[in-house]
């Protein structure tokens, strides 16, 4: 079924009238009246003050002031009709958000997205990427990506990256600081840090050193550098500022492609890590777009 028209008053009536030159076929296509559209006509020539159409015995012709309007009228027209048949197809379009942290966002999903476009080409994503996650996510229908532990998610949630960490640096820092022989080595090397301003909920260079049974005030380096964002604090240890700690599935690239290298030992937390959190409104969008998750962290 066509969609209807957009009322544009006397410009479409005028348009339509000189598109088919004819008041009665004008009328028809506009679903009004032969004298109500003669009427109009009649208004827009007493406004204008000249006439647009001459009368003939079978239909209307346009006079030259009458093909000056037309061709002003039916441009317009014609672009605003392609504009409203634009917003149409955008609003009709299937749409999904998907809300998680820039950590993820931005290495892990971002990496990925072209296989979900191959996947659903006509489905818009909309990614709302968030410096801290609340605990308790409103359900409107989104599709969540959160970090966090199986007492916070795991009754709803699916675990897909569990918690792994290991230091992290370029080969080229690895070759001029190297090698790091043991933990306290690595106490002992310019660090770089993922600051907040709460306690982390999430390994950092603290708790790995103590569940290695490390003191770094004893063994500690200088010039350490610290970032609020994760991705800054990879990109400060691809550009050889010091070691990070690099959280397996979010490094897992560069470190197949050889632009970070492994400088220790993994330290592992199982019950904790990025959970999906599905609508509990169930939706085909939202179907999909956890299926490819699921499908893309290898989880069953």
């Amino acid at each position: 079924m066509a969609e209807p028209a957009l009322d544009l008053g006397w410009m479409r009536i005028f348009a339509e009238v000189g598109r088919t030159g004819s008041l009665s076929a004008a009328a028809g296509l506009l679903g009004l009246t032969q004298p109500a559209v003669s009427y109009q006509i009649r208004r827009i020539e007493e406004q204008m003050g000249v006439r647009l159409f001459r009368r003939q015995h079978r239909g209307v012709e346009m006079t030259p002031e009458g093909e000056r309007l037309f061709d002003v009228v039916s441009r317009s027209v014609g672009e605003i009709d392609q504009l409203a048949r634009r917003f149409r197809s955008e609003t009709d379009r299937p749409a999904i958000r998907l809300r998680t942290d820039y950590a993820f966002s931005s290495l892990w999903l971002i990496p990925r997205m072209h296989g979900f476009r191959l996947l659903y080409p006509d489905t818009d994503i909309q990614i709302v990427a968030t410096q801290r996650m609340e605990r308790d996510l409103s359900d409107d229908g989104e599709v969540a990506v959160v970090f966090g532990t199986r007492g916070d998610y795991g009754r709803n949630g699916i675990l897909l990256l569990p918690e792994k960490v290991m230091p992290v640096c370029t080969r080229g820092f690895l070759e001029r600081h190297g090698p790091f022989d043991g933990i306290a080595d690595l106490a002992q090397a310019r660090l770089v840090h993922l600051d907040t301003t709460f306690p982390s909920p999430w390994h950092d260079w603290r708790s790995y050193f103590a569940a290695h049974g490390i003191d770094r005030g004893v063994h500690g380096g200088q010039g350490d550098i610290s970032f609020n964002t994760y991705s800054l604090v990879i990109q400060a240890a691809m550009g050889e500022q010091g070691l990070a700690l690099g959280w397996m599935g979010l490094v897992d690239a560069l470190l197949a492609t050889g632009m970070l290298a492994r400088a220790g030992p993994e330290l592992e937390a199982a019950d904790r890590g990025y959970w999906l959190l599905r609508p509990e409104r169930q939706n085909v969008l939202g179907t999909w777009l956890s299926g490819w998750l699921m499908a893309e962290a290898g989880v069953g």
